[in-house]
């Protein structure tokens, strides 16, 4: 009797179970089936209904049967003890029945509480059912949208299909055009190989050719150099005529100008023209002259002048003399210095003085205030080596009115100032024109003390020999 109750409370669990299944099985497919939803529910209280009759039928019984239970009990006490034990045991039974009666009951309850909390539920759903059927609707226009969208792609497709049969023929074609310029750039490597060992060959060929460039061109110029000093040495030593001398003297002869002035009642002012040219050692230039050309005069009472002025003159060009100098070797022979720019504006020719005298023996003797010129000999005196004695016994093309004598100009047959002449017979060299006293010319020149100096010169002159005085 037992074991029949326990099967029915089994099979009431069970039933219940599979009920509540259904009803959620339901519940599930009411959501993919909108249309259906009113029908589910009704289905759904039905089945509640069913399932409350069932328990209350199931309690029925129960009881029907606990009271059965009872009667048969009260008949049973009179047995023996074993009944009683098997009694207590049904009582124990009945009482585990009885609480998994209750806990039934509480599951019932809960059950109850899950169907109101699924009704809810089922409440909510139908709002988000009918929710989603107008989303369905909206969801159909974005699905028509997303049809045609989805056409446009396929065609879109079906023309980048195409286009990609196309690029792959062309591909194709490139693939073939690859190979081809393949092959032509191993020919064009070939022939930049071949080209790259013509250009070594003739960077080499170059460098060999600018060497010998380089040799011709040395070669050139040691042979310039050479040339130019051939020149030079057929210039110095090719003699001139006394005719092309002269002819270069007229055209590059300058004027000297002197006036001396001084205190007293006879001879007080005093002026000198002369005819010199202009010389240069090739770092100074300076006009040379005699000192009989000027003013002053060497004596044992010199002059003592109180103003010294004097210009340079060629053409319309004219420069002031700023001093004039005694030579150390002759104070009767005086230069008077020019600088550069002065020489640039008389335009005039700078002869230079001679390094090598003796080359020729004859020489050009040029009359500067006097105009003639001629061609004479000089002889050597060992007694006079500053000096060149003049020999009148060899007088040769003699033109103007040629009388040889101090202050004139001496040229080699070269064209180079050989020196000037100290007196009639002796010509003193010029080799450099270190000074023994100096003038400088102005409007005051007493503290010059100009009658010391001179009165000094005319000693120095006394003490040459006599022949060159």
């Amino acid at each position: 009797m037992n074991r029949t109750i326990l099967i029915v409370i089994c099979d009431f669990l069970l039933l219940s179970l599979l009920t509540f299944s259904t009803d959620l099985s339901k519940v599930a497919s009411e959501r993919a089936q909108p249309a259906a939803n009113v029908d589910a529910t009704t289905n759904q209280l039905d089945s509640g209904g069913d399932l409350a009759a069932v328990m209350r039928l199931a309690l029925d019984d129960e009881q029907k049967r606990r009271e059965l239970l009872l009667s048969e009990l009260a008949k049973t006490r009179e047995t023996a003890g074993e009944r009683e034990k098997q009694l207590q045991s049904f009582q124990e039974q009945l009482q585990a029945t009885e609480q998994q009666l209750q806990s039934t009951e509480q599951k019932r309850t809960s059950l109850q509480q899950e169907f109101v909390a699924a009704q809810s539920n089922i409440d909510a759903l139908s709002q988000q059912v009918r929710a989603s059927s107008t989303d369905a609707t909206i969801s159909k226009e974005k699905l028509a949208a997303m049809e045609a969208e989805l056409r446009k792609r396929a065609e879109e497709a079906a023309a980048l299909q195409q286009r990609l049969a196309h690029l792959a023929q062309s591909n194709q074609m490139v693939l073939g055009e690859k190979q081809q310029l393949a092959t032509r750039l191993e020919v064009a490597e070939v022939e930049k190989r071949h080209a790259a060992e013509q250009v070594v060959a003739v960077k080499e060929q170059l460098t060999v050719e600018r060497e010998e460039k380089a040799k011709l061109a040395e070669g050139v110029k040691a042979l310039a150099t050479n040339s130019t000093q051939l020149a030079q040495e057929i210039r110095e030593n090719r003699p001139l005529s006394p005719n092309t001398i002269f002819d270069e003297f007229l055209a590059n002869r300058v004027r000297a100008t002197f006036n001396a002035t001084r205190s007293g009642l006879f001879d007080t002012n005093k002026r000198k023209d002369t005819g010199t040219v202009l010389v240069t050692d090739g770092t100074n230039t300076f006009a040379l002259c005699h000192v009989e050309d000027t003013p002053l005069t060497i004596w044992i009472q010199g002059t003592q002048w109180d103003t010294l002025t004097g210009t340079l003159a060629r053409g319309t060009a004219q420069i002031p003399i700023r001093a004039l100098s005694f030579h150390l070797q002759d104070p009767r022979i005086v230069f008077m210095p020019v600088n550069a720019s002065e020489v640039q504006k008389l335009a005039s020719k700078a002869y230079r003085i001679s390094t090598t005298p003796f080359k020729f023996q004859d020489v050009v003797l040029v009359g500067a205030g006097e105009g003639y010129y001629g061609e004479c000999k000089f002889e050597i005196d060992h007694s006079a080596p500053a000096y060149v004695k003049l020999d009148r016994s060899v007088l040769k093309g003699m033109f103007g009115r040629f009388n040889p004598s101090r202050g004139d100009l001496v040229f080699s047959k070269t064209g180079e100032l050989l020196g000037i002449m100290a007196n009639n017979t002796y010509c003193l060299l010029i080799h450099d024109f270190d000074a023994t006293a100096t003038f400088r010319f102005g409007p005051d020149v007493r503290a010059q003390n100009t009658s010391s100096i001179l009165s000094l010169l005319y000693s120095t002159v006394q003490q040459l020999p006599s022949k060159l005085q």
